[in-house]
């Protein structure tokens, strides 16, 4: 019987973790939601493509995780209006078909079948030079 509660505990702990915080969920709301919509509108306009850029909530695990969200958004706002001004380089960014934000083990970008992920360890975060670089090649 003890086994069995200590899998439970351990379930129900694992299991909660991961949750967001109250914290976390009003960050997101007040702060990352609407740097992530300027940055879609700002990729958008300035690369013509229509590319959603979203979030994988399920990987956060920290308000520092949450915070560098918004950072990579700030930094595709900042850059993409900078970046995509030729034919060239629009069509090296539309290639991507979707953006996703997440927490990974390492902060790095990959993209697979026109889907790209941008990810940050809660630490450091993937940036905007790593994406065009690979996605200029």
């Amino acid at each position: 019987m003890k086994k069995i509660l200590v899998v439970v505990s351990l379930s129900a702990l694992s299991l909660t973790a991961f949750a967001l915080t109250k914290e976390e969920r009003e960050f997101l709301k007040t702060s990352v939601t609407p740097a992530m919509a300027e940055a879609n509108a700002k990729f958008h306009a300035a690369c013509g493509c229509p590319t959603p850029i979203t979030i994988d909530e399920s990987t956060i695990q920290s308000m520092d995780d949450v915070h560098n969200f918004k950072y990579m958004a700030e930094d595709i706002t900042t850059n993409a209006p900078k970046y995509c001004t030729d034919a060239a380089s629009k069509k090296a960014m539309c290639q991507l078909k979707s953006l996703t934000f997440a927490r990974t083990k390492d902060a790095f970008f990959k993209i697979t079948a026109g889907k790209g992920m941008l990810t940050e360890d809660g630490q450091s975060h993937a940036t905007w030079d790593m994406m065009s670089r690979e996605l200029d090649k």
